[in-house]
């Protein structure tokens, strides 16, 4: 009697985290590329926010998604671009959700400062 409930909700927990672990994997990267984006010569921080923002509208559902921001900045010495995620992962079966930040940086190309 009790075996079909506990088989249920085993496999929402497994489904919940296989799909934390798929937006996880899609934000990082397109926090990435972003900063590939835009670290590039010639290119911005808006062209790294756009590309950041393309990628995201094609795998994940965009009201998940709810600040990207890039800027320049300064990793171990050396020049990047840094694209910066925020977004919430809404939990199977609940009204909850769960923040996730991540952060991509690329080397800023044609720098004269390294």
């Amino acid at each position: 009697m009790l075996v079909a409930p506990l088989l249920v909700l085993v496999s929402v927990v497994v489904l919940q985290l296989i799909l934390a672990m798929h937006a996880r994997n899609v934000l990082a990267l397109a926090a990435s590329e972003g900063a590939r984006a835009a670290a590039l010569a010639g290119s911005d921080a808006s062209m790294g926010v756009a590309r950041a923002r393309g990628l995201l509208a094609s795998a994940l559902s965009i009201e998940t998604v709810d600040t990207v921001t890039a800027s320049p900045a300064v990793v171990g010495g050396l020049p990047v671009m840094q694209v910066r995620i925020r977004a919430h992962l809404p939990l199977v079966g609940l009204p909850l959700s769960v923040p996730l930040d991540v952060t991509g940086h690329a080397l800023r190309e044609g720098s004269p400062s390294w």
